[in-house]
Order: structure tokens, then C-alpha cells, then sequence
């Protein structure tokens, strides 16, 4: 039996405003405890249909709205919020929360957006009206009929023959499973292995036969959690080519997750934060290669950890972003999906800035949707090149699907747009307009006529390290 917690490594929760750690499972199964570090404040106000919420605030100093009246708060006070009534919190502080009963799906209404995080009073949008959505938040004695249906809908889709799953009609219901399951609430998740994507890494290898000898190399890994995929790209750059100067940026919202990362040193016993093995894609020489060890704890070489430079930040918000500087290659794989469309819309959005011109974005562990129409609406150019292999790369994420959210779907060259839908990587190449360009708008054409408006590098001249060749 447990009698001492420590506070996880990674983040639990993340929002606009704030970053939260749960303690446990504690052996008192109606109570939940978090630590939760405040920036901004909750994103959202909320009621709570059957949680009583307590808040310690054990430092810095902000306000709580409760029934909709203002209380400031500091150092030492607590705070009860019981069901029923409306409340939020605004200021820069940290606080340890108490949930009785444990928190569960369906128990939070959010009724609008907290102004002093997303910078204005909006209305909290949901689609709660649809028919769709009402049954998926059923409940039947707590427990929620549509999850099991999504259960056993994945259950069987794992049994079944792939020459059956390629059938248009089982390819329909597995799409609105699909839909279904991205209906649920999300939340974060930390699965995270070395040399998780081998295609990918492999096209980031040939991307650098385009970098002239002893150049420098800029690349930014966003959500970088316990630090896994960061040396993975570092580790094939510097195999690959080690005459270049590289600049490794790695980023996540987490500062405890960041400070596990920098010391590099992971168990193989046991994984101390995921339920993922996170050496299960490496073989007995690239351990070798990658790591020293020591018993059951293996270090990552210094050869590797060189210039990595470790940041926490939100990279949601634009300071963040402006803080990193242009990059060459941008990595921002498997945090996007955890977030609401919306959000994780905005969020790309904000990162395609930090991409410099004829640079690189690697983005998968999103939802479609959202990716092909930011692709579309920016003019990024989706690479062709190991486009299936890359898609088809992540076990995780093509094991998800179709019964949860992160999961992805299978390619269907069916499709008009699968280049673009499917593709993982994508080169910012400067817009000009053209006369291509210019009778395509003249004659409406957009997303229903063509699967992205072309686009044009100048006169092909361009100082970037990528094309220095």
C-alpha cells in the first residue's frame, strides 16, 4: 500500500491559462487531489453537477468568481466551491485542489469563456443540441453506453481480416466510430517512445542531404514531454550528418516534464510515467548506441545531448513562439489531438509562424480535419515523398483507431484530397502570386476545385540552409 505520493513528472491537465499535476491513484477512492500551477486562470467558467471543489492557495495571488460575485485571493486561504453554482479563477498562482467525489466524464458544464485568459467575454460554444452529441453524454447508472459500444467496436475491429476492413461499407462504420470517439472529453495523455515514427526520421535524414556541408540546422520539437522524440531527431541528425551545426529546441508545457528530460536518464525496469514501454521500438545496437548504462537506468550520450536547449512554455501563446526564432524544421507531433478542435486549430495557426520560408512543419497525432484545412488556408506543401510510409509509421496512433479520439484513420486513396489529408509533413514554400494563381481566384477557385492553391518559390534562389544545395 502506497502512504507517500510524489508529484507526477508530466502534466495531467493543461488549459489556456493553467498546467495541472493528479496525485495518485490515492487508496481513498472518492477523493482527488492536484496540484495545479495558474498563469492565466481557468479557461473556461464552469458548473459542477456533483463535485464539491476545495483550493489551497499555497502561493501568489489572483481572484475567484463564485455565483457571480468577485473574491481575491492569496497565500494561505481556501476556497470551497460546492455543486451548482457557477465559478472561475483569474491570477498568477499555485494552488492544491481537492475533488470530492473523484472527478468523472459528464460532470462539468461550461457556460463561457474566462476573459482574462482568451482576452474576451465570449459565449461557451457547444453543439449540446445535436442529437449526435446528447447521446454520447447518456449516462445509465454512471456509466456511459456509448463507451462500451466503442469498446467493443474496437475489440472487433482489431479481429477483423484486413481484406474485410478495406470494404467501403465497414470503412463507413469505422468512421463513425471514429466520429463518435471524437466526441469524447479529451485530455492529456504522455505515450511516448524512442524512434516512435521510423519513416519520419528517415525523411527528416533525406531532408538533410539538401543542407550544405558544416551548415547550421535550427529544429524546434514541440511537446517534447519526457524528452523521448527530442533525442530521437537529434540522435538521426547527428548519425546522419555530423558535420552540421545543429540547434535542437525542446518545448512542452510541463516544467516537471522538462527537467526530467534535460537529466536524459530513463529506467528500463519500468516506465516511470507512461504506461507505454518507451524502449520497445529500439534495438539491442541502438541502445547501444544511444545510451550508456548503468544497471537498470540508461543515460543519453553526450554526443547527443549537445545543443539541445530545453524550454517550458505553452506554445499556444505567440510570445512563446516569437521567444524561439525562425526554425528550419518544426516537430509537433501527438499533443494536438488532445486538445478541442478549436483550440488545437488556433494552436497550429500559432505555430506555422515559427516556421521559417521553405522550412519544414512535421505535424501527426491531430485530427484531419483540422490539419487539411490549415494546410489548405496557408499554402503548405505537402511532401509526397514516404507520405504513406510515414502515415502508416506511428504503431500508437493507427492502434487507436477507430474507438479513441487520437486515433488515426486508415489512408484511403479514394479520397481527391489524400495527398494532403494524409500527409505527416509539409514545406512552407513563400507564396507568390502568379498568373496560375491569379485565374484560379478569378475563376472561384478555392478547396472545392483544387485540393491547394499552387504556389510558387520566385526565381528559385533562396538562402535557406535546407536548400543550400
Amino acid at each position: 500500500m502506497a502512504y507517500i505520493y510524489s508529484l507526477p513528472t508530466s502534466a495531467s491537465f493543461t488549459g489556456k491559462g493553467l498546467v495541472g499535476y493528479t496525485f495518485g491513484p490515492l487508496s481513498q477512492k472518492d477523493v482527488e487531489l492536484y496540484y495545479v500551477e495558474v498563469k492565466k486562470g481557468h479557461d473556461v467558467f464552469m458548473i459542477s453537477k456533483k463535485i464539491t471543489r476545495t483550493y489551497y492557495i499555497l502561493s501568489g495571488s489572483g481572484y475567484f468568481t463564485i455565483g457571480g460575485h468577485k473574491y481575491n485571493v492569496g497565500p494561505g486561504m481556501l476556497i470551497e466551491v460546492p455543486p451548482k453554482i457557477e465559478y472561475c479563477y483569474s491570477g498568477r498562482m499555485t494552488l492544491i485542489a481537492f475533488s470530492k467525489p473523484r472527478w468523472f466524464s459528464g460532470n462539468d458544464t461550461f457556460t463561457k469563456w474566462n476573459a482574462d485568459v482568451v482576452g474576451q467575454d465570449l459565449a461557451y460554444r457547444t453543439d449540446g443540441g445535436s442529437l449526435l452529441t446528447r447521446l454520447v453524454r447518456v449516462r445509465l447508472f454512471g456509466k456511459s453506453p456509448v463507451n462500451a459500444f466503442l469498446r467493443l467496436n474496437q475489440r472487433i475491429w482489431d479481429n477483423l481480416p484486413s481484406s474485410l476492413a478495406v470494404l467501403s461499407a465497414v470503412r463507413l462504420c469505422g468512421d463513425f466510430s471514429h466520429k463518435v470517439a471524437r466526441m469524447q472529453v479529451r485530455s492529456q495523455a504522455f505515450a511516448t517512445l524512442f524512434l516512435r515514427n521510423r519513416p519520419e526520421l528517415e525523411l527528416i535524414r533525406r531532408l538533410l542531404e539538401r543542407t550544405a556541408k558544416g551548415g547550421h540546422l535550427r529544429v524546434t520539437v514541440l511537446g517534447c514531454s519526457t524528452g523521448a522524440e527530442a533525442y530521437s531527431v537529434a540522435w538521426k541528425i547527428r548519425s546522419a550528418r555530423p558535420d552540421i551545426k545543429l540547434t535542437l529546441r525542446a518545448v512542452d508545457i510541463s516544467k516537471q516534464a522538462v527537467e526530467f528530460a534535460k537529466c536524459g536518464m530513463y529506467s528500463i525496469a519500468s516506465s516511470q510515467l507512461t504506461d507505454t514501454q518507451i524502449f520497445e521500438a529500439v534495438t539491442p545496437s541502438e541502445m547501444e548506441e544511444l545510451f550508456h548504462r548503468n544497471g537498470d537506468t540508461v543515460t543519453v550520450k553526450s554526443w547527443i545531448k549537445e545543443g539541445i536547449e530545453w524550454h517550458v512554455g505553452d506554445v499556444g501563446e505567440p510570445e512563446v513562439i516569437d521567444g524561439l526564432g525562425p526554425q528550419d524544421i518544426v516537430v509537433a507531433n501527438n499533443f494536438l489531438c488532445h486538445m478541442d478542435p478549436p483550440s488545437a486549430e488556433m494552436c497550429l495557426r500559432n505555430i506555422a509562424r515559427l516556421v521559417s520560408p521553405n522550412g519544414y512543419v512535421f505535424v501527426s497525432g491531430i485530427d484531419l480535419d483540422v490539419r487539411t484545412k490549415v494546410a489548405r488556408d496557408l499554402g503548405w506543401v505537402p511532401l509526397e515523398e514516404l507520405l504513406e510510409e510515414v502515415h502508416e509509421g506511428d504503431p500508437y496512433l493507427r492502434r487507436y483507431w477507430p474507438g479513441r479520439y487520437a486515433g488515426l484513420e486508415p489512408l484511403n486513396k479514394k479520397r481527391a484530397d489524400w495527398r494532403i489529408r494524409y500527409a505527416a509533413a509539409f514545406q512552407f514554400v513563400p507564396r507568390v502570386i502568379s498568373s496560375l494563381t491569379l485565374c484560379n481566384e478569378e475563376l472561384g477557385g478555392g478547396s472545392e476545385r483544387s485540393e491547394w492553391v499552387p504556389v510558387l518559390s520566385g526565381d528559385g534562389n533562396s538562402n535557406h540552409p535546407m536548400d543550400a544545395n
